[in-house]
């Protein structure tokens, strides 16, 4: 596939709340430069799970692992803002490697925090409040009629989607739902476009359904977040990296309107991972059971490792609107607390890649 041709391409704050226009926000600085580590370099396929703004997270994971240089990667599957942060990672490595991967990053998110400086959701506050209160009684089709959406120019003026569909460096899985019927549609690299990867991020609230083709899309969260068993058939590599940014689970009971409705979308976004992940435990046990296994994905779900970097230590205390207000100034908290997190990912598990799995699944995310 496309990730193993060119493979060799890639050889070389504070909390949400008040701030003001991005542009005004002084620039935080630059993350200290490391050195590239010797050592081996492994491939490693990416899951980069759907989160809004909070995404920035994944971008400082990658930002990392771009600069530590001992991973290539080869399928990248994305939902939502794991679909944007894939697109931008594979335009990046094509242009320029991966410097030129870690520019492309940084370029699209500031593109998205200066596109939402007028943003009526941004901050929080009586605007964020009101505009929620309409879209409960109003549609996207009646208050943006004309279907703008920023992030389309913003996506277009970025990334060359016809040389991403002609020679991508790595495997490109975009899932979004499908509106008649709820199932999943996992766009790969030859059908990459601009409309994929705003199907993918379309919150029906929000936004007009997304057409590709024949058919209608929403979020990808609904059905896939992201989807982890196209990347385990197509792939070669052995090894899957998720980045989780939804917490999988929340003792705190909630009490208030905005809680409550927080905690039912956090559960829908969470639960087809789950059922993902119940699927892949599935086959194994029954491997294990000695019983007939047979099929080229179930054996190579047998064998897959799989890797987690977790947000939720960095995110479960930020207000649930901060996800729809990409200002700069979290953006570049995230970006940092990704780029620690990878960090320590590196130091304690780039080892075990080709060899072993660093979390239990079953143990995380089921019982």
């Amino acid at each position: 596939m496309a990730a193993k041709r060119a493979a060799t391409r890639q050889h070389d704050g504070p909390r949400s709340g008040q701030t003001r226009p991005s542009e005004a926000v002084p620039e935080p600085p630059a993350p200290a430069a490391r050195a590239r580590r010797s050592g081996p370099v492994k491939p490693l396929n990416l899951a980069l799970q759907g989160g809004g703004a909070h995404g920035a997270f994944t971008w400082g994971v990658l930002d990392r692992l771009l600069e530590d240089g001992r991973t290539r990667f080869d399928g990248v599957s994305g939902t939502s803002a794991g679909a944007f942060n894939a697109v931008a990672l594979a335009a990046g490595l094509l242009e320029d490697g991966p410097e030129g991967a870690r520019a492309k990053l940084e370029a699209l998110w500031r593109a998205a925090a200066d596109a939402a400086r007028f943003s009526p959701l941004r901050g929080g506050g009586s605007g964020q409040v009101a505009f929620d209160v309409m879209t409960r009684v109003v549609s996207p089709y009646q208050f943006n009629p004309l279907d703008l959406n920023p992030l389309r120019a913003l996506l277009e003026d970025a990334v060359d989607f016809a040389a991403l569909r002609r020679s991508s460096p790595v495997g490109l899985f975009i899932a979004a739902t499908e509106v008649s019927s709820g199932k999943a549609r996992v766009f790969e690299t030859r059908e990459i476009s601009v409309d994929a990867v705003l199907a993918s991020a379309c919150l029906p609230q929000l936004h007009h359904a997304v057409k590709v083709g024949r058919h209608h899309y929403w979020d990808g969260g609904f059905s896939a977040n992201p989807a982890i068993l196209p990347v385990i058939e197509a792939c070669e590599t052995g090894d899957t990296l998720i980045v989780q940014l939804n917490p999988d689970r929340d003792s705190e009971l909630p009490t208030r309107a905005g809680e409550i409705s927080a905690r039912m979308m956090r559960l829908t976004f969470n639960l087809p991972f789950r059922r993902e992940v119940e699927t892949i435990e599935r086959c194994r046990q029954v491997a294990n059971e000695g019983l007939a296994f047979g099929g080229r994905l179930r054996r190579r779900i047998k064998r897959h490792r799989f890797h987690l970097i977790d947000a939720v230590r960095y995110t479960r205390d930020l207000e649930e609107h901060s996800r729809l207000s990409p200002e700069w100034e979290l953006l570049c908290h995230l970006r940092d607390c990704g780029r620690r997190a990878a960090e320590s990912w590196l130091k304690k598990h780039h080892g075990s890649l080709g060899r072993r799995s660093t979390v239990d699944l079953a143990k995380k995310f089921l019982d």
